[in-house]
C-alpha cells in the first residue's frame, strides 16, 4: 500500500513541476498590469479611475470566461470532463499568447481601447488556465493536502509576480523606452511578443509531457447546477471575489501611494522595487504555507523547513530588488510575524485564513492612519499575509464537490472578477478623497474573508470526512 502511494506521488511529480512552470508565467504576466497602470496613465493622461480600466478589462475577462464555462457545463456537460485537463490547459495558453500578440497592433496604433482589448483576451486565456490548472493540481494527490500543493504552485506564481515589477519595469521604463526617457506606446511591443513566445514554448513542453487523466467517463458526465447546492462553495465565491479584489487593488496603488510626499515621495523607478517586496512577501508566505499545511511533515520538521525556506526566499528577493539591506530589513519582522501566525493557525487552512485576513485588516487601518515609513511598511506587509489566501479559499470552496469539482472551480474562478471591480471603486475613491483614504475598500474585503474563514473553521471537518450535509441548503 505504501509502495503504491510512493509510486503515485512520483508519477504526479513531473506534471506538478510542469504546471508550476505555467503558474510562474501567469504570475509574471498578471503582475505586469501593475507596471502598465502608471505607464498608460502617463502616456494617455488618464485619471485613476480610467487607469483602473486595465484591471477591469483583464479581471473582468475572468468573469465573462467563467460564466460562459459555467453555462456550457449546465447545458452541455462539463467541458473539461469531455476534452480533458491537458487540452483545456493548452487552449488557455494559446489564447493567452494571442492576447500578448495583440499588444503589438495596440502599441503601433497608440490606442488605449486596443490595449484594453488585448488585456481582455489575455485575461480570457488565463481564465481557462485557472479553471483547469488549479483544479488539476488539487486532484494530483490526497484532498487533505490539496492546500499544501496549491500553495506550492502558487508560490512560484508569486515568484513571477515578484520579479515582474523589477524585470518588467526595466523593460518598459528603461530598456525599451525612448532615449530621452519619455514613454511611447511602442515601448510595450517587444516585451509582450517575448511573453507570447515564452507561453508558446511552455505549451510545447506541456504537449510533450504525459499528464494523468482525470476525465469523467461519458455516462457519469453531469449537467445542471449541482455545485450551487453547497453553501461553502457559494461563500467561497464571495471570499475569492474579495481576496482578488483586495490584493489587486492594493498592488495597483502601491506605486502611486509611495509617490505621495506624505508617504515616501519616491519615483516610479524606485517604487517598482518596493512593489516587488509586496509580491515577494506572497511568495515567502506560500512556500511557508506549502510546508505548514502539509500533514505528512512532523511539527518539529515543519519549523526547521519553514525557517530554512523563509531565509532562502528572502535572500532570493533581496538579490532581485535594487534596494539596500537597510531598505528591506524591516521585512524580516513581517517574516517572523508570519511564521508565528502559521503556528497559531495550527496547519488548519480555514483557521489560518481567518488569522491572516484579520492581520491585513489591521495593516490597512495602519496605512490609512499613518504617514512615512510606517504607512509604507503597513502596505507592503499585506503581501506576505495574502500569501495563502488564494490557495486556501480555492481548496476550501471546492472541498467535497466530487463530480461537481470542475463546475465549482469555474464559479470560484468567476469570482476573480473582484480584481476588476474592487480597483475601480478604489480608483473612484482615490480621485475623490485621495489614495490613502481609498484603502478602506480592500479593508472591507479582508473583513469578509475573515468571516469566511471562521465559517469554514466550524464546518470544514464535515467536508474532510465526506459528511458534507451541513454544507448544503
Amino acid at each position: 500500500m505504501t509502495n503504491n502511494k510512493v509510486q503515485a506521488n512520483r508519477s504526479y511529480m513531473v506534471p506538478l513541476i510542469t504546471i508550476t512552470l505555467l503558474f510562474f508565467m501567469c504570475g509574471f504576466i498578471t503582475c505586469m498590469n501593475d507596471i502598465l497602470i502608471p505607464y498608460l496613465k502617463q502616456l494617455f493622461n488618464l485619471t485613476f479611475f480610467q487607469s483602473m480600466l486595465v484591471q477591469f478589462c483583464f479581471f473582468g475577462a475572468y468573469f465573462v470566461g467563467s460564466l460562459i464555462y459555467f453555462l456550457i457545463s449546465m447545458t452541455q456537460g462539463d467541458p473539461i470532463d469531455k476534452v480533458g485537463y491537458k487540452k483545456g490547459i493548452l487552449f488557455g495558453i494559446y489564447l493567452a499568447a494571442f492576447g500578448c500578440v495583440l499588444f503589438y497592433p495596440a502599441a503601433s496604433l497608440g490606442s488605449y481601447a486596443l490595449f484594453l482589448g488585448a488585456l481582455f483576451i489575455l485575461g480570457l486565456g488565463f481564465t481557462v488556465l485557472q479553471i483547469t490548472a488549479n483544479a488539476y493540481v488539487s486532484l494530483l494527490g490526497p484532498e487533505d493536502s490539496a492546500s499544501s500543493r496549491l500553495n506550492l504552485t502558487q508560490a512560484f506564481n508569486a515568484f513571477g509576480t515578484t520579479i515582474a515589477p523589477v524585470l518588467g519595469g526595466h523593460l518598459i521604463f528603461e530598456l525599451f523606452s525612448a532615449p530621452d526617457g519619455s514613454f511611447s506606446a511602442a515601448t510595450t511591443e517587444i516585451p509582450y511578443l517575448i511573453f507570447a513566445g515564452i507561453l508558446l514554448s511552455v505549451a510545447l513542453l506541456i504537449s510533450r509531457v504525459k499528464l494523468p487523466d482525470f476525465q469523467v467517463k461519458g455516462e457519469e458526465i453531469v449537467k445542471g447546477y449541482g455545485a450551487l447546492k453547497y453553501n461553502h462553495l457559494k461563500f467561497g465565491v464571495l471570499a475569492m471575489f474579495c481576496y482578488v479584489g483586495g490584493e489587486v487593488a492594493v498592488g495597483s496603488f502601491i506605486i502611486s501611494f509611495l509617490e505621495r510626499p506624505q508617504v515616501m515621495n519616491l519615483s516610479e523607478v524606485v517604487s517598482k522595487n518596493y512593489l516587488s517586496l509586496y509580491w515577494g512577501g506572497a511568495m515567502i508566505g506560500r512556500f511557508l504555507g506549502a510546508i505548514s499545511l502539509n500533514h505528512s511533515i512532523s511539527q518539529g520538521n515543519k519549523a526547521i523547513y519553514m525557517l530554512g525556506a523563509a531565509i532562502a526566499v528572502f535572500l532570493v528577493i533581496f538579490g532581485i530588488v535594487d534596494l539596500t539591506f537597510a531598505q528591506v530589513n524591516f521585512f524580516l519582522a513581517f517574516i517572523a510575524f508570519n511564521f508565528i501566525a502559521f503556528f497559531i493557525g495550527k496547519s488548519a487552512p480555514a483557521r489560518t485564513l481567518s488569522i491572516f485576513a484579520g492581520i491585513n485588516v489591521l495593516l490597512l487601518i495602519s496605512a490609512m492612519l499613518n504617514n512615512g515609513e510606517l504607512a509604507m511598511y503597513s502596505i507592503l506587509g499585506i503581501g506576505i499575509f495574502n500569501s495563502i489566501m488564494f490557495s486556501n479559499i480555492y481548496t476550501l470552496a471546492i472541498s467535497g464537490l466530487g463530480k461537481y469539482t470542475s463546475q465549482g472551480s469555474s464559479l470560484v474562478v468567476m469570482a476573480i472578477l473582484g480584481g476588476a471591480i474592487v480597483p475601480i471603486f478604489q480608483g473612484y475613491l482615490a480621485d475623490q478623497f485621495g489614495v490613502q483614504h481609498s484603502f478602506v475598500i480592500p479593508m472591507l474585503c479582508y473583513m469578509a474573508i475573515l468571516i469566511f474563514g471562521a465559517y469554514c473553521t466550524k464546518y470544514l471537518g464535515h467536508v474532510e470526512r465526506g459528511t458534507d450535509s451541513k454544507l448544503r441548503h
